[in-house]
């Protein structure tokens, strides 16, 4: 039995002397060259050939040991394709037309570099012969080399984006895409290859609600919003597929600098969603609205849990500039545990995708010492239904590529699909929708000026009678059309604010006068300038704006009992942000009062006084007399405003202790210098 086993032991450790290269274990015994030369031929077998396929004799036909090996085998010679689409953008690959999305210059380095032959090296032969070696064997033996592997697989493999991608990433530069229509884009998720869909209508909180896509209940795939009915059903069926959806709006960290804040501000935010569906919002739960920060990662984890958890076809549907991509990035559930592919893409609806020539996925499962054999053109299996909207999903990863992520309008081009859990999910990011942005009339090297990056914490600007506001030098004016009444105004908005008398505001931005202040809006667009509403400050924000006054542990009267209300309003300007507007307006005597008079006793002429608002207002001009929008107020000022507290009142570090009297605190018997 002990000779059985000091052979076994003998039989191992020659074996792992072949699979082990010698210059990976310098500390292991080298091998003689009589070790590697065959055993001598008896005389009876001399007209045998030996033949054998022990993995000794494998390695040492695929590695160049030195002189002692007389086989030469020529190397083995990948070539790796173009992608069927840029994984940036999504846009189909071409090489034809330069100046559209998913041009692929040959003549870049990154993609010389994807589709050049790949020479098999002495490296590659290691390293897949290092994957073959059992883990605990490799622990004994003191090899640690796999563990840089997938830095430099994902180094030498990654697919290369296309020229605009690359210039967007880069140079910060491109042209934005035709956004398609609302239709377009309902035809496309009705081709969807999965039986449950759940839709994300993502909004974006600068201008939120005004990124909502009008009329989006009315589509039947979009339709499904589960109403106050306690029958109403949780899942909407058609055509075989469950439909559902929900509305997330990003980018909440500019609202407020903290998450709990934000969670404070939710009951407003979905009433002011309620307002903007209309009819259909009084009657419908709204229970599905979140509040997400990709920056931040406020929220990101309950729906990467819940895509991850539910899997299916999960879509991205919103206006451009929205922040769709950021989002996907966040919620796509990266290095899902490890899963039987090929049983799950049994299970599912979708057949499964070849590892295209070049990739990973081929590389690991084609044998190393194996010619590249013909195959047929994969263009054709994956566009062989050239009806079909939806274009072929991406090769699963545990990390894949993800969406190119730009301040541009209209970065995505067509609908990126990028598998998880063995084909068993999907998320997938559709191209934005168009929307009417002030950027128009801005000058081309000021548009991305418009872009709020992070949260502002704005000035408080007053605003007395006779004088207005100008935003971006002209671009948008805001002007109090109630007199003697003194206005507070606090622009959350990334461009620069001026205030003036009316008559020069009014002359500056009709470009009848010069001005030193510095301006975004361009010259042509002066001339369209027109009134885009009056606004009235409706919110009562007595309570909020009152301070001691109202407040439990101080004062704590009711708000009745004051001499006056303050009224509030979010005055939206479409892709930009918000300014928030205050004015304080003192109570009228006959408002304690009951009014007794009888019908016949009041004036004639009391009628015109009805109609008359009983709120303050203001009137804000734009080009075209577009792109603003008014809100309920969300408090943004008083929650990530300045503390206004003097620079001397402010909390400091705590101040030295005193040393009067050191000595007599020390305890007997200490010596003192």
């Amino acid at each position: 039995m002990r000779t059985l086993t000091h052979q076994t032991k003998n039989l191992l450790y020659r074996d792992l002397y072949d699979l082990i290269p010698i210059y990976f274990a310098p500390a292991l015994p080298i091998r003689t060259k009589s070790r590697l030369s065959a055993p001598p031929i008896r005389e009876n077998c001399r007209h045998t050939r030996r033949i054998t396929t022990t993995p000794r004799n494998r390695s040492s036909l695929a590695v160049d040991r030195g002189p002692d090996v007389h086989h030469d085998h020529s190397p083995l010679q990948t070539r790796a394709k173009l992608p069927l689409a840029c994984p940036g953008c999504g846009a189909p690959t071409q090489t034809l037309y330069e100046l559209e999305a998913g041009y692929f210059g040959l003549d870049r380095r990154s993609v010389k570099n994807f589709i050049s032959p790949r020479r098999r090296t002495e490296q590659d032969v290691v390293e897949h012969t290092l994957k073959n070696v059992p883990e605990h064997l490799r622990g004994k033996l003191g090899i640690d080399i796999l563990k840089d592997l997938n830095e430099t697989e994902k180094k030498e493999d990654q697919t290369p984006f296309c020229d605009r991608c690359h210039n967007l990433l880069h140079y910060n530069t491109g042209e934005s895409i035709s956004h398609p229509s609302l239709q377009a884009l309902e035809d496309t998720i009705s081709q969807s290859p999965h039986k449950h869909n759940h839709i994300y209508h993502v909004l974006d909180a600068a201008d939120f609600p005004m990124s909502l896509v009008a009329g989006i209940y009315r589509h039947p795939t979009f339709a499904h919003l589960r109403t106050k009915n306690r029958r109403s059903k949780s899942q909407h069926w058609d055509k075989g597929k469950t439909w559902d959806m929900s509305f997330i709006i990003t980018r909440s960290d500019i609202l407020a600098p903290r998450k709990e804040q934000v969670d404070r501000m939710m009951p407003k935010i979905v009433e002011i969603l309620r307002d903007a569906l209309g009819k259909t919002g009084e009657n419908i739960r709204l229970g599905n609205v979140r509040c997400v920060s990709a920056k931040r990662g406020w929220w990101t984890k309950d729906i990467k849990e819940k895509v991850a958890t539910d899997k299916g076809g999960n879509w991205l549907v919103g206006k451009v500039n929205v922040g769709k991509s950021s989002l996907f990035e966040v919620i796509f559930p990266k290095n899902t545990e490890d899963l039987d592919v090929k049983k799950l893409h049994r299970e599912r609806d979708i057949a499964p995708s070849r590892p295209r020539k070049g990739t990973v996925e081929a590389f690991r499962s084609s044998p190393m010492d194996a010619d590249e054999q013909d195959t047929k053109d994969e263009f054709t299996d994956v566009y062989s239904d050239i009806s079909s909207l939806l274009p072929p999903a991406q090769p699963e990863m545990k990390f894949p590529i993800m969406p190119l992520v730009s301040d541009l309008p209209g970065t995505t081009a067509s609908p990126i699909r990028v598998p998880f859990s063995g084909g068993k999910g999907e998320l997938i990011d559709l191209p934005g929708l168009e929307r009417s942005t002030i950027d128009e009339c801005v000058k081309p090297e000021n548009r991305l000026d418009l872009v709020m990056k992070q949260r502002i914490v704005p000035k408080r600007i007053v605003m007395k009678p006779g004088s207005s506001l100008l935003l971006g030098g002209g671009l948008i004016r805001i002007t109090p059309t109630t007199p003697d009444l003194v206005f507070l105004a606090h622009a959350f908005v990334p461009i620069e604010t001026h205030l003036t008398s009316t008559t020069k505001a009014e002359a500056i931005q009709n470009g009848q006068r010069e001005s030193g202040i510095r301006s975004i809006f361009d010259a042509a667009s002066k001339s369209i300038v027109s009134s885009a509403g009056i606004f009235d400050l409706n919110c009562d924000v007595t309570k909020a704006h009152a301070g001691p006054l109202t407040r439990r542990d101080a004062v704590g009267l009711k708000t009745e009992r004051l001499p006056f209300i303050v009224y509030s309003t979010d005055i939206l300007i479409e892709g930009v942000g918000w300014v928030e507007l205050v004015a304080q307006v003192r109570k009228k005597r006959d408002h304690w009062s009951e009014d007794t008079s009888l019908p016949y006793e009041q004036d004639a002429l009391s009628n015109l006084e009805q109609h008359k608002s009983p709120f303050p207002r203001v009137e804000v001009f734009s080009p075209k007399g577009a792109y603003t929008a008014q809100r309920q107020t969300l408090g943004a000022w008083l929650v990530g405003g300045p503390d206004g507290k003097p620079s001397h009142r402010k909390a400091k570090g705590r101040p030295r202790a005193s040393m009067k009297n050191a000595r007599n605190r020390r305890p007997k018997g200490t010596m003192t210098s």
